[in-house]
């Protein structure tokens, strides 16, 4: 079954590998579905090291066409089922895959296949990003599809178990954590969408041990009534790890107050790979707001503008230089690295360390708002708004301003209709200083964000004009 080099011990055939809704498949069962993809991609003409692309909801067939690429010796390359239909065309043109799978064709009979033998790729994953740039890009990651025993996604639990993994499976962290638990042995529950009350219904009745969630749906799991909360046995959950986006130190707080200290932990790294940290939070109430330091032999430097070293405590552009040296954890398919001299790398996200090597991020360098001249990061003011019991997620960008500038404009998903923009700046009276107050505010009914934790800036501040 497993296409990992040093893989554990296999599951029980009929013991359960994936729940997804009333769906239920045993680990026999993605076996026999993965080889017969295996096979259908060589019969598609599939070789070694080839990028197949797919746009598959998640599910049981996502994963076993991911399992299906590693036994054809070949790199997943996931792309949301969502893309409108020009912006997939041009991710495909970019990446040239050997094959781009539909869709549909899960539902597609398979061919009866005996497993065989294949090289690993070097690349085990090559996922897509531009959500914050607007220019697609593929990053195509520097590790073969053979993983040392015991290696787990960012300390997730290494083996055995059930794991919920929240969000949407071709957005990288989802991606990462439902492929490492199921090789280490763990089942997996997966959603079609995100609901706060449904989904601590699943962890109940599934006996889920640990989650991977961003923290929009942490926030909306807060936002239930005690009540409901208190009604689901959650017993068996001992751990969630949040990642994607930055989490409001007062909503942490808050999980902690429910959940305890133990039960909550935080990855920060970029689909890059150049470095990643991971912080439990009893580690973060020492040092609230760090993402922790950087593990595994990865370091961390912050520079200035003019690309000089900051000190302690200084926030400027971080940079990173991953465990095997400059280059060496992945490389672009439609962009170029930003890069010092020397091979230190960065993403763009802005932060700064402490003494002792914790990193606090301030946000993405192509997000900040500089209005009259003050420096306003839109997670600080998204953090503010969150604290509204009416607002369920937001986004914070900057448009352009004769006076200014630029102002700060805020699209909020909002339950109280009779919200406006004099009643949130009164809110936001005691959390920040006026300016940094939105100036002008967009109410919608539908999500801001999505279930990875994503909003489109670049869409939203084009339509925000």
């Amino acid at each position: 079954m497993f296409p990992l080099a040093d893989a554990p011990a296999r599951p029980p055939p009929d013991s359960l590998a994936i729940v997804q809704g009333e769906r239920r498949w045993s680990w026999r069962e993605l076996d026999r579905r993965s080889a017969a993809w295996a096979a259908r991609l060589r019969e598609r003409g599939v070789r070694p090291d080839d990028l197949v692309a797919f746009a598959f909801p998640n599910g049981p067939d996502f994963l076993a066409l991911v399992f299906g690429v590693y036994r054809a010796g070949a790199t997943p390359a996931p792309l949301s089922p969502k893309l409108p239909l020009a912006e997939r065309d041009a991710i495909l043109a970019l990446m040239r895959p050997a094959v781009f799978v539909d869709g549909v064709e899960s539902d597609a009979p398979l061919p009866v296949a005996t497993p065989r033998p294949a090289p690993i790729a070097q690349s085990w994953k090559a996922c897509t990003s531009g959500g914050s740039t607007g220019r697609p890009k593929v990053i195509v990651d520097g590790r073969p599809a053979a993983f040392p025993r015991g290696m787990s996604f960012i300390g997730l639990p290494g083996s055995g178990g059930k794991a919920l993994v929240a969000g949407p499976l071709y957005h990288n962290a989802p991606f990462s954590a439902a492929v490492f638990a199921l090789w280490s042995g763990a089942a997996i529950v997966s959603l079609d969408r995100f609901d706060a009350e449904t989904c601590l219904a699943i962890i109940a009745r599934e006996r889920v041990e640990w989650a991977l969630m961003v923290p929009t749906m942490m926030h909306r799991i807060l936002r239930l009534p005690e009540a409901v909360r208190r009604s689901y046995d959650l017993t068996r959950w001992r751990m969630v790890v949040h990642t994607a986006a930055p989490m409001a130190p007062w909503l942490k707080r808050a999980w902690i107050d429910e959940f305890g200290p133990d039960h909550i932990w935080e990855a920060y790294g970029a689909t890059e790979g150049l470095a990643r940290t991971f912080i439990g939070g009893r580690e973060w109430l020492e040092r609230p707001g760090s993402v922790g330091k950087a593990g595994g032999g990865a370091r961390f430097r912050i520079l200035g503008p003019d690309g000089e070293d900051l000190p302690a405590g200084v926030e400027g552009e971080i940079y990173a230089m991953p465990p095997g040296g400059p280059g060496s954890s992945y490389r672009y398919i439609g962009a170029e690295r930003r890069a010092t001299a020397d091979g230190w790398e960065s993403v763009g996200d802005v932060g700064r360390l402490d003494e002792d090597g914790y990193l606090y991020l301030a946000d993405r360098r192509a997000d900040l708002i500089i209005s009259g001249g003050v420096n306003v990061w839109p997670a600080e003011v998204e953090a503010a708004l969150l604290r509204h019991p009416a607002i369920r997620s937001c986004a914070v960008v900057g448009v352009a301003d004769e006076d200014l500038g630029e102002c700060v404009h805020a699209i909020v998903e909002a339950d109280d209709a009779a919200l406006n923009l004099s009643i949130l700046r009164e809110f936001l009276t005691p959390h920040l200083t006026r300016d940094k107050h939105p100036r002008s505010l967009e109410i919608q009914n539908a999500p801001v964000r999505d279930d990875a934790g994503k909003a489109r800036k670049v869409l939203l501040k084009e339509t925000s004009k």
